[in-house]
């Protein structure tokens, strides 16, 4: 058994990372990066499942929603490939197992993803080419491309040969559940992210009024007595940074006392019924159809 043991070279994780960079080239709005991810594969998958039916196997099961930063997919490659060497030389790995890891991840390194080479490594290597760029230094475009992609590329190889270490790791205890650990630490980890998003991503505002007070003198600016010109709005500025309304009647509206009891109950009670309508086989596509034209009625009857 051990001497027709299929082993993934250095030369055919090079393939995956190559093709790596082609993650978002049949990107969707059902199944995100799910294409990308498959073709990535190919090469190993092929190497790994002589059988026809056993490579179409693998493949349908890489099928699944996947959405990343797409510079950190690659640590996803990584396990990703270890676990689908172990499988394909007899280790009980199931669908389930690999499933749940990439799942787990994915989460996480997008939300590391983003502010790390957009909001940091990004500007610096922008601020140290316009610098050049600025004074007339034909460098300057130049330096920013060369760096900016030899950064990529570094940590896209180094983050999938580390990604394919753990994985190896981890398939080597499967007697000790490790695997199992791992996947539900995983999972879990990427049900804490989803969560903490809800409240930053999911907004939802009912409009209905439910009350009209009329506020006492001095709790408003009383626009007719403030004097004309530059120094009216001066004054302007000043009463309402002390906390004073714009307006002489105080608007209650149905969100305010949501958000006295519960803020954002709305928010999750709708990521909610999506999970609960994908965990009954809806299509993702219909979930999001659905939102929009309930969105537009809604709005339509002025609730939202």
């Amino acid at each position: 058994m051990a001497e027709n043991k299929i082993n993934l070279t250095k030369s055919d994780r090079f393939k995956a990372f190559l093709r790596s960079y082609f993650l978002l080239s049949s990107f969707n709005y059902e199944r995100m990066q799910n294409g990308g991810f498959v073709y990535t594969l190919i090469p190993a998958i092929k190497k790994l499942y002589p059988s026809k039916e056993d490579r179409a196997a693998a493949l349908k099961r890489h099928l699944e929603f996947f959405n990343t930063q797409p510079f950190m997919a690659n640590p996803i490659f990584g396990v990703t490939l270890a676990l689908e060497e172990e499988r394909a030389n007899g280790a009980n790995i199931d669908d389930a197992a690999i499933s749940g890891v990439k799942i787990g991840m994915m989460g996480p390194l997008a939300g590391a993803g983003d502010p790390l080479f957009w909001f940091t490594l990004r500007p610096i290597f922008l601020s140290l080419g316009a610098s050049l760029a600025i004074s007339g230094n034909i460098l300057g475009p130049i330096v920013f491309f060369v760096l900016w992609n030899a950064m990529v590329a570094a940590v896209k190889w180094y983050s999938q040969e580390f990604g394919y270490k753990a994985g190896t790791a981890i398939t080597d205890d499967l007697s000790g559940n490790l695997l199992q650990q791992v996947t539900r630490g995983a999972s879990m980890m990427g049900m804490f992210v989803i969560g903490a998003l809800i409240q930053r991503w999911v907004s939802i505002t009912f409009t209905p009024v439910v009350s009209t007070v009329k506020q006492q003198e001095g709790a408003y600016i009383d626009w007719e007595k403030l004097p004309a010109g530059a120094d009216g709005l001066k004054e302007a500025f000043t009463q309402f940074a002390s906390g004073r309304s714009l307006d002489v009647n105080k608007v209650t509206t149905l969100q305010d006392n949501l958000n006295q009891l519960v803020p954002g109950l709305a928010a999750l009670a709708l990521t909610f019924l999506c999970m609960y309508l994908l965990k009954r086989k809806v299509s993702p596509i219909v979930i999001i159809l659905g939102i929009f034209v309930l969105a537009i009625v809604l709005h339509l009857i002025h609730l939202l």
